[in-house]
């Protein structure tokens, strides 16, 4: 009451708050009667239920309201897609996007049909479109929009367990099947080694980059940009899009590949079909995909993938453990000196999971804890995936594919079954990881007020341009699908090992960084990762160019294709 225009929206409230919950309306004596007293009865100042009006005394002070409503639990499934939304904290939601959920809030909010919303003490009274004002799982990934409005954060209400849940589909996907080929690369305990160092080495550089958050909030992009300049920002941005991109035609090439080795096993060796052919016939599932805006409309796919997805997991360990029990380890060796540098780059790509940290933790009902939490699923990660590669190498030896399914027995009905679903479900899953690069390239070309929803000129801009992404990850996939260990590798090396070990610490060195130990340790994480990109990169691309080595894939007992 206090503030500028007290009056007028104490009156405003009262009016939604009797609409809304059958209360007096404004101007009548029991509405006087509890503006002031809290309760009939109270005694004045507030000093019974602060809540009986209807409107929280929040309300008052500026907080962001729009209607008293008990906490609904988290969707978690629903809200990790909305998670991509957010990746790296970036406000990726499209403007048609926000106007379709406000259309849908609005026929259920009574007070938004007649016109009336309750904001803050600083929104004016004929409200603009904010993000604020949704429901609770967009509520709790709107900091960015909080922030710029001027009020505080919307508070998350993720639980610990279904944090624990976001963080592992966000780190276990198909990178732990290319780990049994980086073994072989690297050799047994030298790749045991570096995997663990590497999980670890992530977890330190995930935890500097929350804490830099605590100092400087803002999306990882927008903590560049405010600690060294746009440059930062468009650095950091650039990093994201090459990585999601390199994801994207990596498992385009893995699904590619299974499929082929599928047909042989189905048609009896009769049907080789080459992987450019297979990776041009996904654009028939992956282009439709692509152009849908509104992620949770993923939500059916990205279910069937993950179901899909940890039964084949669930087959490969199991049949591995099995070739070890019936036949005793392949032929390993401890270290390989000729190509282990391609296991750093594909030990990172395993673990690069660094875009959806911000928003997990920004989701947290008791983000206090995130720590423990991160550390929990980062060394469960870690034992998955140094598991999961030592018994593939162990199990096939120097016979394992970079596509570990190939090895498994092509004529079990059982494994043609498995490696099919496990294609579809890294193949729905592909538009998830391009969703992020998209609408981060879509926000540098196009202007932010314009939207497909009001112009089909706008709308097909972006649907070509969406087009033309989807083409382009196909040619690149198409480029590396002869050697997809070294792809992988480069990938890791190029655009994971900087937003891993590069990034988080020269942020936090100028934030958070006040005492010499402090400093040390961000330099020579930073120091570590310069050095781990230049030279696996380097040494990648040179045996890129030297060509593949004679031979290819093998499809069980059917003869090499001509």
């Amino acid at each position: 009451m206090l503030q500028p225009g007290g009056f007028r929206r104490d009156f405003v409230f009262r009016k939604v708050a009797a609409r809304v919950g059958g209360g007096p309306e404004p101007g009548s004596d029991a509405s006087s009667l509890q503006s002031y007293s809290g309760t009939p009865g109270g005694n004045g100042g507030g000093g019974g239920n602060p809540n009986a009006s209807g409107v929280s005394l929040a309300s008052a002070s500026g907080v962001s309201l729009v209607r008293p409503a008990a906490p609904r639990p988290t969707r978690s499934f629903i809200d990790f897609l909305s998670l991509y939304g957010h990746f790296g904290g970036e406000n990726l939601e499209e403007i048609e996007e926000e106007d379709e959920e406000d259309e849908d809030e609005d026929e259920e909010d009574p007070a938004a049909q007649s016109g009336l919303r309750l904001t803050g003490e600083r929104a004016p009274l004929l409200r603009a479109r904010s993000t604020l004002a949704r429901g609770d799982s967009r509520k709790r990934l709107s900091v960015a929009s909080a922030k710029e409005a001027g009020e505080a954060a919307p508070q998350g209400d993720a639980s610990v367990t279904q944090a624990v849940l976001m963080l592992l589909k966000s780190f276990v996907g198909t990178g732990v099947l290319f780990l049994g080929k980086a073994f072989l690369n690297g050799g047994a305990l030298f790749s045991t080694v570096v995997l663990c160092f590497i999980a670890m080495i992530s977890l330190f550089s995930f935890l500097l980059l929350v804490e830099t958050r605590q100092a400087v909030p803002g999306s990882f992009g927008d903590i560049g940009g405010k600690l060294y300049g746009k440059w930062m920002r468009w650095a950091i941005l650039t990093a994201i899009v090459t990585s999601q991109i390199g994801f994207v035609a990596a498992y385009t090439i893995f699904v590619a590949q299974n499929l082929q080795a599928f047909f042989m096993a189905v048609t009896n060796c009769h049907t080789f079909i080459s992987v450019p052919y297979l990776i041009m016939a996904q654009l028939v599932i992956f282009l439709p995909l692509a152009l849908i805006r509104n992620i949770q409309k993923l939500s059916g796919t990205a279910l069937v993938a993950d179901a899909f997805i940890l039964i084949g997991l669930i087959y490969i360990f199991g049949n591995e453990i099995k070739v070890l029990v019936d036949h005793g380890a392949a032929d390993v060796v401890l270290f390989n000196g000729k190509d282990f540098p391609l296991l750093i780059g594909t030990a990172v790509f395993a673990f690069e999971g660094i875009g959806l940290v911000l928003p997990v933790y920004e989701s947290m009902r008791e983000p206090q804890k995130f720590t423990r939490v991160l550390s929990g699923v980062m060394v469960g990660s870690m034992v998955l995936f140094a598991s999961g590669g030592l018994l593939a190498y162990l199990a096939y030896g120097s016979d394992i594919q970079t596509v570990v399914f190939i090895n498994l027995p092509q004529d079990d009905k059982l494994v043609s079954a498995s490696q099919f679903l496990y294609s579809i479900a890294i193949l729905l899953s592909t538009p998830l990881q391009l969703f992020p690069a998209v609408r981060i390239m879509e926000n540098g070309l196009f202007a932010p007020q314009k939207s497909g929803k009001k112009s089909v000129k706008v709308k097909w801009e972006k649907n070509s341009f969406r087009t033309l992404a989807v083409v382009g990850c196909s040619i690149l996939a198409w480029a590396g699908a002869k050697d997809l260990d070294k792809f992988v590798s480069l990938i890791g090396s190029v655009a994971c090992v900087p937003l891993g070990f590069v990034f988080p610490p020269l942020l936090h060195l100028k934030a958070c960084a006040h005492t010499r130990k402090q400093k040390a340790v961000d330099i020579a994480l930073l120091s570590f990762g310069v050095a781990a990109a230049i030279f696996s990169s380097t040494q990648t691309i040179q045996m890129f160019l030297s060509g593949s080595e004679p031979g290819g894939p093998t499809f069980g007992k059917c003869p090499p294709p001509s």
